[in-house]
């Protein structure tokens, strides 16, 4: 038996304790969990928030359209035990948490952080540009989605290379074209942010960039030369990674990863939330356990500086046959208006 079926025929047992009927985000969830002794550490990371208000922000739709898949030989590549495309300098977006604030547009975050890292990638770090998040969420309605209510991660892709995105910071930052308009909040405990409450109201589509902004809502926006697919193979993943740059994951969010801390994720108790959609920008092996890295966007308190680490090799929680991808056009026009 391989160390990995040993590992599934270790954890299932723990899968079935959902019956249990734990309250979910309580401290009894917590203890249940840490008591498990198994790969992660559960803690408090949200607090006097309803779990109504929680799967709102789970706001991707599972099981979308996909574009067609494309397969990357391998070309003799040694792939490396450990790789985080946090530690490339020239790229700043790949450390980057972003924030979703009150609404459901993880969808949208996933795609636009995963593009402008490899926006920074592709030009070898001569291009930085932090992508709008705001752009995609508020003008790709009805085609990507429901606002804060939902959207499709691959269709998010496509809009990217037929319509071109803008430029766009995080709320309040006054960076690039259209920053993103709805305001962070506390999720989590002990937080510096206003509480979370509600749900946001979606953006509207402003087709011109912000005052004082020196380019033209046109003249900013980059445009993607393709979208696609990557195979639900481990290796197939870690080439994209390895040789592109982060890519765009969908899961089913389960209510135990909201007490995510530190370690490897995978799911052992709580019922599902809905889909989510997170940036995966590396792999590793910690303590034996193979694991991909993973950014969320639920501001930097939640998990482990709002990153965390989920089980590789084994599609844990679905995320493994959800990878949508694409690479940028250069110049950042679409491929029918170049010569």
């Amino acid at each position: 038996m391989c160390l990995r079926e040993a590992f599934l025929l270790l954890v299932m047992p723990a899968c079935l304790i959902s019956v249990l009927g734990l309250a979910p985000m309580s401290q009894e969830m917590v203890i249940y969990i840490n008591q498990l002794n198994t790969t992660w550490k559960a803690g408090h990371n949200f607090y006097s928030v309803p779990l109504s208000y929680v799967k709102r922000l789970c706001g991707t739709f599972i099981n979308g359209p996909q574009p067609p898949v494309w397969y990357l030989p391998d070309r003799g590549i040694r792939l490396p035990e450990h790789f985080d495309w946090r530690q490339q300098i020239l790229c700043p977006t790949t450390r980057q948490i972003r924030d979703q604030g009150s609404c459901g547009s993880c969808w949208a975050f996933a795609a636009v952080g995963a593009i402008s890292d490899r926006i920074c990638i592709q030009s070898e770090g001569k291009v930085n540009a932090e992508i709008s998040a705001e752009d995609l969420l508020s003008c790709c309605v009805p085609n990507c989605s429901d606002g804060c209510s939902g959207g499709f991660a691959a269709v998010a892709w496509d809009y990217w290379k037929e319509q071109g995105l803008v430029t766009g910071g995080e709320y309040g930052s006054n960076i690039g074209c259209r920053p993103y308009s709805i305001p962070p909040c506390e999720h989590h405990v002990n937080g510096s942010r206003p509480a979370c409450s509600g749900e946001a109201t979606v953006p509207r589509c402003r087709r011109h960039c912000e005052t004082g902004y020196t380019r033209s809502y046109c003249k900013d926006k980059y445009y993607g030369a393709t979208s696609y697919s990557v195979s639900a193979n481990e290796t197939q993943i870690q080439l994209e990674i390895y040789r592109h740059g982060p890519v765009d994951g969908s899961l089913s969010m389960y209510t135990d990863i909201l007490l995510y801390k530190t370690g490897v994720y995978h799911h052992v108790t709580g019922e599902m939330l809905g889909g989510h959609s997170v940036k995966m920008l590396g792999w590793g092996v910690e303590d034996g356990t193979p694991y991909w890295l993973i950014a969320n966007s639920w501001n930097t308190d939640w998990g482990d500086n709002g990153f965390f680490k989920i089980l590789r090799g084994s599609n844990e929680c679905g995320i493994e046959s959800e990878i949508i991808a694409g690479l940028p056009s250069f110049p950042h026009t679409p491929l029918s208006k170049q010569p």
